[in-house]
């Protein structure tokens, strides 16, 4: 999956596409992680637009509608999809993602009017950074989801953070703490971005010595 696909990169007909592919590829292991996106400096340098933060929210919501569409039955919604910034005539899927009921949507960001608003009406999964406001981002989160009618525990609560065990594992037990911690505060998945010197032997550490100390808490 991308984590997390900025909604300004890809028309959403085409990401769709791209991701039930990956969907048929993996055996229906595919998710779709996306977001309103942040990095202007990134989009400038490649020559991809960057609207304004409204309208990239905006575009946000009707690219999740499109993946639902597409993704709905044996050849999804054809029905043409008319919307503020996309046009789609016949949004056809064929052949279909092999995940039931869809692959499972990942809306990435910790905005309380907006972001967490459309993770409870959209999304099975949310990703937030473990800063000091966490609890407080999943108590929001939990209010839009009594607003929308949906039903808080059946959203997947992700956070992303750096993995650095040390040398030869001299921070594991610090790690594995610091995830325990998010567990405490419902976090059901931890998300590594693998750091520090050796990056593959970082990765051994966190399989022989991580995993197994918080894979029962």
């Amino acid at each position: 999956m991308p984590l997390v696909a900025g909604v300004h990169f890809r028309a959403p007909g085409l990401l769709a596409k791209s991701v039930t592919t990956l969907d048929v590829l993996s055996g229906g292991r595919a998710a779709l992680g996306i977001g309103a996106g942040w990095y202007e400096e990134e989009a400038r340098g490649l020559g991809i637009p960057f609207p304004p933060l409204g309208e990239r929210f905006g575009m946000l919501e009707e690219a999740v509608q499109i993946c639902l569409r597409m993704w709905d039955g044996e050849r999804g919604d054809e029905r043409p999809f008319e919307g503020e910034h996309y046009q789609l005539e016949r949004p056809l899927n064929l052949p279909q993602n092999l995940s039931r009921p869809h692959p499972p949507i990942m809306i990435g960001g910790g905005g309380e009017k907006r972001t967490l608003r459309l993770v409870a009406r959209y999304a099975d999964a949310c990703n937030l950074y473990p800063g000091p406001d966490l609890a407080h981002k999943l108590d929001v989160l939990r209010g839009h989801c009594e607003t929308e009618g949906r039903d808080y525990d059946a959203i997947e609560k992700t956070c992303v953070m750096h993995f650095d065990a040390g040398e030869n594992g001299a921070k594991a037990g610090e790690l594995t703490e610091e995830i325990l911690a998010l567990g405490a505060f419902g976090v059901t998945t931890v998300i590594g971005i693998v750091t520090g010197s050796r990056p593959h032997a970082q990765v051994d550490i966190v399989g022989e010595k991580i995993i197994p100390a918080v894979a029962d808490a």
